[in-house]
């Protein structure tokens, strides 16, 4: 196998630059020395800003500024762009066309000037590709469903959603077997499916099969970790099917009529981001963290297929790409390599790469996110808000920041009551929210300033119920049964029910954002340095929650995007670092399944998401493998890695670490001051980018000194510490 490091690939480029073979990027002039395009044309560059054609000795070329291009699909027709508006088609890459009739729609709400108003845009979707056999077929997916389209995405069917309990699908792919076509999708819970769509194509009679034999499962769980893409290629003339899981470096191909994958290539890493498969002559190319990877391709004998396609290196893309990146504007998303005309124009003479936002470093994304950076490398605690209220009970967290070498404090300004603790000087706050017991913030927030803390200010944002009474009820989620306001309840076992301690608003309404808004503008501008939303999702308990309607909801809006635009809203109007709470589970999977939690799209309008990954509150066997003890390093080792992968490197990943103990069998055996070291080891070795220790009594005697290390190996059997 051949495996290039990012830190290798700089070296190469370092040498070429000092051999005089790469010249240093000229941004005024925006020039490609021709030796570094060959045995290339030019190259298509697919950005957050648009796509770009980089040509010999040429200025780049900007072809398309409409949006995010996500993939490049070179097809025999012409080219596909996949966008965050959308599918795009062009012969010449000059006339465009919208290639979107039949997906489904998504509805912003946008305020301006007082007004409503409303962005329809596509769905957004996760994966685009053609049937090889067949290049009129087309198929997409969105979070909740599989697309076809049989004459070039002039229109488009739904195929509906394979048989899983969640929404949460990445990649799909399509390929005639046996003389009947066949499409693919895989879905980041349950695994790969297939539809075969029989003579008719059409898919209506057919079911979906599971196609997760041979594929390697999750630990602890019986379904596969998540694949994240699907190749079908025509080799020595017949369709072979390749598929690459996300986040653990194994590559497989499909024996589809046993119906079950054998393993081609199995790395050493514990966790490894991967993604986009392509071939290039005789190898299996994908993405991968820090450079290309690529796996050499065999025939079904088992021989090592020939290529004359030497002069095209891994190397050789990796230097492409960084050059034609520091000539456009946005960052690196796909690339196409265009043939020259006197190069070998067999098998790969077009080469299409996405998902290389692998290959940058994380958080490389200053120009579309300026606040970001500030919220990098906090490392801190939640106080609760009644110990910040007079000069003594502040000492004790004052002395938290200075022994522990911490830096962030978190606080409820509005807590889960509703409640503001703070004494607002904006009338339009005072008039829907209630103070109750609040901070003096002229003493708060110059003591933690003294003490090097970064404050970042809680809001309880949807969970409110304080303005749910208001005004009759006016802003309360709503029961289509009472016609009253809803509050959800469970029944017991006599029959009698319990509400549950939770009133909700509707998270539709602008005039919600607009108090909610109002209140992060004001403590940004009394000190608070970060907003933080928590309960930014709707409500999930109640035996009756098929109840709750929506008063506020406009026409083509659902939870997500009644949450993006809430967002939208805020970044609008608040000139700050903006941060997010999500259940763990929307951060280890690629689902917003019950919350409208998705963090691959939120990732895009926050700087910090914070999954709450408390082992307590997983289930008690998950990741307790051998040795169980390590549970707590493992949940936010690989949780970390994987809510980063999922965003794509957009948002810092500041999970809340459990500084509690719970009754439940696992923290009733293992919970002691190590069970909190782990949780900090599995951060710092994910990258350590900052995290919040969550105690809701504000007791943190267990939580441990900075000066801490792993001595085990991969095996991660002991853990050590070392104090001063």
């Amino acid at each position: 196998m051949n495996k290039k490091s990012f830190h290798q690939n700089i070296l190469i480029i370092f040498l070429l630059i000092s051999a005089g073979l790469l010249l240093p990027a000229q941004s005024s002039q925006k020039l490609v020395a021709a030796r570094d395009l060959k045995p290339f044309q030019s190259v298509l560059v697919g950005t957050t800003k648009g796509l770009f054609r980089v040509e010999e000795n040429t200025a780049a070329v900007s072809l398309w500024t409409g949006g995010m291009v996500k993939k490049i699909l070179v097809h025999p027709q012409g080219y596909y762009l996949l966008t965050d508006k959308g599918i795009l088609f062009s012969k010449d890459l000059t006339n465009w066309e919208e290639r979107n009739q039949g997906l489904p729609v998504k509805v912003l709400k946008e305020i301006a000037e007082g007004k409503k108003q409303f962005v329809r845009q596509i769905q957004d979707l996760k994966d685009l590709e053609y049937n090889p056999s067949d290049p009129s077929m087309l198929v997409t997916a969105t979070k909740d469903g599989v697309y076809l389209s049989r004459d070039g995405g002039l229109s488009w069917k739904n195929l509906g959603m394979p048989p899983a309990k969640t929404n949460g699908l990445k990649a799909v792919a399509a390929a005639n077997l046996n003389n009947s076509a066949v499409v693919f999708a895989t879905h980041g819970i349950y695994g790969v499916f297939a539809l075969p769509l029989g003579s008719s194509g059409s898919g209506a009679s057919q079911k979906w099969i599971s196609l997760n034999q041979g594929l390697e499962l999750h630990e602890t769980t019986e379904n596969p970790d998540e694949v994240s893409d699907i190749l079908v290629d025509t080799i020595s003339g017949s369709n072979r099917i390749f598929a690459l899981q996300s986040f653990r470096e194994r590559l497989y191909e499909l024996d589809w009529d046993a119906k079950r994958f054998n393993l081609l290539y199995k790395g050493k890493h514990e966790f490894k981001a991967q993604d986009g498969l392509q071939r290039l002559g005789n190898i299996i190319l994908y993405a991968q963290q820090g450079g290309l990877a690529s796996v050499p391709l065999t025939d079904k004998n088992g021989t090592e297929i020939k290529s004359n396609r030497q002069d095209i290196t891994t190397d050789l893309l990796t230097v492409t790409m960084k050059r034609a990146e520091s000539l456009v504007e946005g960052k690196l998303n796909a690339a196409a390599f265009m043939a020259s005309p006197n190069s070998d124009n067999s098998g790969t003479a077009q080469l299409s790469l996405s998902e290389l936002w692998l290959l940058q470093e994380p958080f490389n994304v200053a120009a579309e996110k300026p606040y970001l950076q500030r919220a990098l490398n906090r490392e801190g605690f939640y106080m609760p808000v009644n110990h910040g209220l007079d000069q003594k009970s502040l000492g004790r967290y004052v002395q938290i920041l200075d022994t522990k070498k911490l830096n962030m404090v978190v606080i409820d300004m509005k807590d889960d009551y509703g409640r503001l603790r703070f004494v607002p000087k904006n009338p339009e706050i005072a008039a829907k929210g209630r103070v109750f017991n609040p901070v003096d913030l002229e003493t708060f927030v110059p003591t933690m300033k003294a003490h090097g803390a970064y404050l970042v200010a809680r809001l309880v944002v949807f969970k409110d119920p304080e303005l749910y009474k208001k005004e009759g009820g006016k802003y309360a989620v709503w029961d289509s049964a009472t016609n009253g306001p809803w509050q959800g309840y469970y029944e017991n076992t006599d029959g009698t029910r319990t509400e549950y301690d939770e009133k909700w608003v509707d998270p539709y309404s602008e005039e919600v954002w607009a108090y909610i808004t109002n209140i992060a503008k004001e403590l940004h501008n009394r000190g608070f340095d970060e907003i933080q939303f928590d309960y930014i999702r709707f409500p999930t308990d109640g035996i009756n929650l098929p109840q709750a309607s929506f008063r506020w909801r406009d026409a083509g809006m659902d939870m997500e995007s009644a949450i993006l635009s809430f967002l939208r809203y805020v970044r609008k109007n608040v000139d700050a670092p903006i941060s997010i709470d999500i259940y763990g589970a929307n951060g280890w999977y690629r689902t917003g399944a019950r919350t409208g939690q998705e963090v691959e799209v939120l990732s895009r309008y926050v700087d910090v998401i914070c999954p709450m990954y408390y082992p307590s509150h997983f289930e008690q066997n998950f990741l307790a493998n051998n040795p169980p003890e390590l549970r707590p390093y493992r949940i936010y080792y690989l949780g970390t890695l994987r809510a980063m992968s999922i965003a794509r490197n957009q948002a810092v990943i500041r999970p809340y670490m459990q500084a509690f103990y719970m009754n439940v069998s696992y923290d009733r055996k293992y919970y002691n001051s190590e069970y909190v070291l782990r949780q900090l080891l599995g951060v710092q070795n994910a990258g350590n980018y900052g995290y919040t220790y969550w105690n809701n009594i504000g007791r943190y005697d267990e939580i441990p000194l900075p000066e801490t290390r792993l001595t085990a190996g991969p095996a991660l059997l002991f853990i050590s510490t070392k104090i001063d």
